[in-house]
């Protein structure tokens, strides 16, 4: 049950973000495709505000992880750098906890991730504009997805 949504710009993002954030649960995964530049750190900083984070989310791209503690911890890996190292790293341990995960460039570490997750590609049609697709796989991933209503928040 693929869902799409059309966002017009930065503060949209945030917005979905922050609507999925105050969603999630304990040991949920997110994934986040997309070219660099297409706002998936962005995304990001608003799943973190929706977890109730109050520290500055930023891009872990030289740390490859950053952990947020808001009402639930966010781990917020970014793999880009990790093409064919992510074994014995420490990451299983992180992603079987109770963390909620958020991995960008997924593709680096797929021998490690659980199959369930909310899959979510970012396309950017031009400077400001993205199209978000959820793909969630697993039950519980489909029912957070019935959840964002996101015609009422993003285009109304």
């Amino acid at each position: 049950m693929e869902k799409v949504i059309i966002i017009d710009n930065r503060d949209q993002t945030i917005a979905l973000g922050k609507q999925i954030g105050k969603l999630l649960q304990p040991h949920m995964l997110m994934t986040l495709n997309g070219d660099l530049g297409a706002g998936k750190t962005t995304f990001t900083k608003g799943i973190g505000e929706g977890l109730g984070i109050k520290r500055i989310i930023n891009s872990p791209t030289f740390t490859i992880l950053k952990q947020y503690q808001g009402h639930l911890q966010l781990s917020h890996f970014d793999a880009y750098r990790l093409e064919g190292q992510s074994e014995d790293l420490g990451f299983e341990e992180i992603l079987d906890s109770e963390d909620v995960c958020v991995v960008e460039w997924p593709e680096f570490l797929e021998d490690i991730l659980p199959q369930e997750r909310l899959a979510i590609t970012i396309k950017r049609i031009d400077d400001s504009k993205r199209e978000f697709i959820l793909n969630p796989i697993g039950k519980k991933y489909e029912e957070l997805v019935k959840e964002i209503d996101y015609e009422n928040n993003y285009h109304g």
